[in-house]
């Protein structure tokens, strides 16, 4: 069992920066792939990033790649998703989610098993 909790959205300007956190309490934390995906309204979730239980290895949707940053800190059960040069098509509700069956990184959501309950970014332009 995973409980997710993320942290860290706002509102922003376009071109600024802002850091999410995700924090997870549960024993498989540190063997469970992590990612975030984002749904926007009157759209499907979509994948963002994701990256793998040791940290070795991350993955980024187009949209993000260059801008966002998937780190995490096993040691705090913490993951965290550093967005750059916002766009205002990023507005979005960001989710953390666990995949604790996985040893290869997905990118559909119905593959993650547990979710947090989202924290809303959104950015003006």
């Amino acid at each position: 069992q995973v409980l997710l909790v993320e942290s860290g959205g706002g509102l922003v300007q376009a071109g600024a920066s802002l850091r999410l956190s995700c924090a997870a309490s549960g024993r498989t934390f540190s063997t469970s792939n992590m990612a975030w995906f984002r749904q926007a309204p009157g759209k499907e979730r979509e994948f963002v990033t994701a990256i793998k239980w040791s940290g070795s290895f991350a993955y980024y949707a187009d949209s993000v790649k260059g801008r966002f940053t998937i780190s995490r800190e096993n040691a705090k059960n913490t993951v965290y998703l550093q967005m750059n040069s916002l766009k205002p098509e990023d507005t979005a509700v960001y989710y953390c989610a666990a995949d604790s069956n996985s040893r290869v990184l997905l990118t559909t959501a119905r593959e993650y098993d547990y979710w947090g309950q989202g924290t809303q970014v959104t950015v003006s332009s």
